[in-house]
């Protein structure tokens, strides 16, 4: 089968690897119909992260299952299949306690040994406890199926960052980072009932996105300029809560420049070379909490597939640009020139 394979910085090819096959009890097949690229794999598309040569990539799918081993019960071949961007037993104590990213016999896909999601097909440890169905008739849906591969991780984690916030129903709200995941913060900052979303980005084109997500104010600024900015726009106050969607000093600097005394800061974006930003005195004198961290996205599928599904939640515009497999060194170079937000990879496109 075909599937993407770094060699190197900037060296992203497509090749030839052997057939994706059952090879525990609990594994299902699934051959993968959208898979998508995601802002984290640019730093190994960079160097900035370390990888092995040969490596697959992609940690985002869905897709049809074409195969299940003795142990699986719960889906079957034909059925249409939603994958977390970690896989997880579904059984151990972190599991229980609704962390499945921090699984005892878990993993994430493009991990060393693992199969990526920028491939023909994925082989699925724990297949029962990892993938949910959906639908068979979205199959047909091109648009709900965007929609859908959203959960996969960027609407998962977005939502994480509200959550973690403590985004509620008259809430004054910061989003730093107008990438994908700062843009499905802005829509679950929404879905919670926020009064004031502010998105805070430097990309027209995305701070356009994120007012039609239901942003009610954006800010181009940066570093304390940002900071001023957000504290006018909230008399003064700053917010009550903040999504940090970047994952770099200056970042997490800005969240912790407008959140307001008591407030709390969802920090999702991955930390990437910021771990000198955060100031303990500044959460300790204001009472501002501090939680987030890698999104626990299979249980927030069950919560979030009913409104993708019932078309109250759809994600979809994030993928502005849609390649084929064939092109997936393209959509690196696309974004990381940031001529594309989030580009979506169909196999047999």
């Amino acid at each position: 089968m075909r599937a993407a394979i770094i060699h190197g910085p900037y060296d992203v090819r497509v090749e030839n690897v052997p057939d994706t096959r059952l090879s525990e009890p609990g594994d299902a097949v699934v051959q993968v119909l959208r898979s998508c690229v995601c802002g984290t794999d640019l730093w190994a598309y960079r160097g900035e992260s370390p990888r092995r040569p040969g490596q697959r990539l992609g940690h985002e799918f869905l897709g049809t299952v074409t195969d299940t081993g003795p142990d699986v019960t719960a889906i079957r071949p034909g059925d249409l299949v939603l994958a977390p961007f970690a896989w997880s037993d579904g059984r151990c104590a972190p599991c229980a306690d609704g962390l499945p990213t921090s699984c005892v016999n878990g993993g994430i896909w493009g991990a060393v040994g693992a199969d990526g999601a920028q491939g023909e097909a994925v082989r699925v440890p724990y297949a029962d406890a990892t993938l949910v169905r959906l639908p068979s008739h979205a199959a047909s849906d091109d648009r709900l199926l965007n929609a859908l591969l959203a959960l996969s991780d960027v609407m998962g984690t977005g939502y994480h960052g509200a959550v973690s916030a403590d985004v509620r129903p008259g809430a004054a709200v910061a989003v730093i980072g107008d990438g994908a995941v700062g843009l499905c913060a802005v829509l679950a900052a929404r879905m919670l009932g926020a009064e004031q979303i502010i998105a805070l980005g430097h990309h027209p084109a995305r701070l356009d996105l994120a007012r039609s997500f239901g942003a009610t104010a954006v800010v181009t600024r940066r570093g304390e300029a940002a900071v001023a900015a957000v504290r006018e726009l909230t008399d003064g106050h700053g917010t009550h809560a903040t999504i940090e969607a970047v994952g770099t000093r200056e970042s997490m600097r800005t969240a912790l420049g407008v959140t307001r005394p008591g407030g709390a800061i969802g920090w999702v974006g991955a930390p990437h070379g910021n771990t000198d930003a955060l100031d303990p005195m500044t959460l300790f004198l204001h009472n501002i909490s501090l939680r987030g961290g890698l999104a626990p996205t299979r249980r927030y599928i069950d919560d979030l597939l009913p409104h993708v599904l019932d078309g109250t939640l759809d994600p979809s515009p994030v993928f502005d640009t849609s390649l084929s497999l064939e092109s997936v060194p393209a959509a690196y170079q696309a974004m990381d020139a940031r001529t594309a937000l989030k580009p979506l990879i169909t196999p047999g496109g």
